[in-house]
């Protein structure tokens, strides 16, 4: 449960907002690669306001209680001048970086090269450090021409280049045949497929292991040469545990202790699901040994992240990946570009 409090926003209006401690920014739409002026800018204002997906209900959203910010993107390049702020502010964070490689299958179009990107990743790591840059290969796709054997070559040729900027690779499997809007995508925007193949894309059980089996095998040559590389699934049911990977948790609690343990609020909240109430000198409460529940109850029931609250929006990234959901069409993402304001409490106005 995330606790609430009255704010008032820049038109001098009260109103009612949620005060969560950890922010997923995002989800839904890449805020480092597209809206890093926008998020700074609201940081510095103290909320923004979020529209719920599916009933448009406005929620707005304090940043008073913030403690940890996970961002997601697949282009950190922009937000990288604006990371001292959050330095000098007290907050901590953390990158899940998506680095993927289908450039020769215009599966995302509008992300830097290969070796842009590998670059940026190396200079955030060397930034704020490997624990704190998640590398993410997600997700996994095949193709008449893609094979699970020519995934695990891509995954090795960006690998070589991240050994010891990272310390996870997480990783997951396309899922298409639940949404007809990918694959109508994957048809109209890309020559890899057809109407009548393209649900090949989707691997089946002899595939899937086939690239587990080749992830333990690239792991264990890594670990050869000093580069322990952790290996995780996002959001799937596939239970790996005889090769030593885990369900990822991408809002990770663990995580977030381990390397912002200094900083005994988090710690006491992320054991108890409330910031500690300091005594009458001022001293922090005891930390349970014990971690109450907080898996984020919005997610998926096979998602392992604790609770946040994300502040994305759909129909907002301009990464225009033919497999993503959370875009209803390129149109729909270009009419909402042109009404976006970096000063705007939303990211849809």
């Amino acid at each position: 449960m995330i606790d609430k409090q009255i704010i008032t926003t820049d038109s001098g209006k009260q109103v009612e907002a949620i005060i969560p401690v950890i922010i997923s920014a995002s989800r839904s739409t890449d805020i480092p690669a597209f809206y890093a002026k926008w998020f700074f800018n609201r940081l510095k204002k103290g909320y923004c306001v979020w529209y719920n997906p599916f009933n448009r209900q406005k929620m707005y959203v304090s940043f008073a209680r913030c403690k940890v910010i996970v961002f997601w993107t697949k282009n950190p390049q922009p937000i990288l001048p604006y990371l001292h702020e959050l330095d000098e502010r007290g907050i901590h964070y953390y990158f899940q970086v998506t680095l993927n490689d289908y450039v020769n299958e215009g599966f995302e179009p509008n992300v830097p090269s290969v070796e842009e990107r590998i670059k940026t990743f190396r200079e955030l790591s060397e930034r704020i450090g490997h624990e704190r840059v998640i590398w993410r290969f997600d997700p996994l796709i095949l193709t008449p021409a893609i094979t699970p054997r020519t995934l695990l070559n891509r995954i090795w040729k960006i690998g070589n280049q991240l050994k010891g900027y990272t310390d996870k690779l997480v990783f997951s499997f396309v899922d298409i045949k639940a949404y007809r809007k990918v694959q109508n995508n994957l048809v109209k925007e890309t020559m890899c497929f057809t109407k009548e193949n393209v649900e090949m894309a989707e691997m089946d059980e002899m595939q899937r292991r086939e690239i587990v089996e080749g992830l333990t095998k690239l792991r264990d040559i890594w670990a050869s040469e000093g580069w322990n590389l952790q290996l995780a699934t996002c959001a799937e049911e596939m239970d790996l545990d005889v090769y030593n990977i885990e369900h990822n948790r991408c809002i990770d609690g663990e995580l977030m202790e381990r390397v912002f343990g200094e900083d005994r609020e988090l710690v006491y909240y992320l054991h108890t699901g409330k910031l500690p109430e300091p005594d009458l000198f001022g001293e922090i409460p005891s930390i349970p040994a014990d971690r109450k529940n907080l898996k984020d109850k919005g997610q998926r029931k096979i998602c392992g992240c604790m609770v946040s609250k994300d502040i994305g929006m759909y129909d907002t990234c301009r990464h225009f990946c033919v497999y993503c959901y959370a875009n209803t069409s390129k149109e729909c993402v270009l009419r909402n570009k042109e009404r976006h304001s970096d000063e705007s409490e939303s990211l849809i106005d």
